[in-house]
């Protein structure tokens, strides 16, 4: 008797693509969509066990696979450089639908907000991303540019790198953000000078730093609201 059945030889209304064209991708479980994306399977697994697989590597399942690079995923028995790249093709697209709205004009009413538009980004990286959103006068993103990688300390976020693009982008203030792969959000103590530290560059000049937002798993901390600076 077989152990494992390829996708074709389900019942229909339990097949992965037919029940996206009937119910949704919402309708589908993660292991059903990454099955769509890989088509076939290995020998003695049909694409779904394999994708029940992959979400397995690791205990934070599709996390996972947000910080993978293709190098990883080929040592996984059955995924190949091809099926590697098209399960980051699409992770890397839903990354950038959500930046879309993160990049358009929109009023800043909240930490929670700044949060919201840029946690798919940040949450999952493996390694500390510092980056700031330039403001104008009615609070809207301008742009936002990635000012250093890797573990903040004061020789990489000097305030000329901050606050340059600020002057091009006739930016009013600033929000600064980094994540911490750990996905705790507490603030650490070079986070808490360097927010002091840049705060009192941006008074020099003209250019208010209204926060500093740490993005954890799932959730953020605001150095404003917690009264850090």
């Amino acid at each position: 008797m077989k152990s494992s059945y390829a996708m074709k030889e389900l019942p229909e209304d339990e097949r992965p693509r037919e029940k996206l064209v009937s119910n949704g991708a919402g309708s589908l479980s993660n292991p059903e969509l990454l099955a769509i994306l890989l088509r076939t399977g290995k020998k003695g697994l049909s694409a779904i066990e394999l994708s029940r697989r992959i979400l397995c590597e690791d205990r934070d399942g599709l996390a996972f696979l947000g910080r993978c690079r293709v190098d990883e995923l080929v040592k996984i028995d059955g995924i190949g450089e091809a099926k590697a790249c098209q399960l980051l093709a699409a992770l890397e697209l839903g990354k950038r639908m959500d930046k879309l709205t993160a990049t358009k004009k929109v009023d800043v009413h909240s930490p929670k907000d700044v949060a919201n538009r840029y946690m798919s980004e940040l949450r999952f990286l493996d390694r500390e991303i510092f980056k700031v959103l330039y403001l104008n006068t009615k609070n809207e993103i301008l742009r936002d540019e990635n000012i250093s990688v890797g573990s903040l300390n004061a020789s990489i976020v000097h305030p000329r790198e901050v606050f340059k693009p600020a002057i091009v982008y006739s930016s009013n203030a600033v929000i600064l953000m980094h994540n911490h792969p750990s996905g705790n959000s507490s603030p650490s103590q070079e986070d808490i000078q360097i927010t002091k530290r840049l705060s009192e560059a941006g008074d020099l000049i003209g250019i208010k730093v209204l926060d500093h937002i740490v993005i954890g798993d799932g959730d953020y901390y605001s150095l404003k609201e917690n009264g850090l600076f």
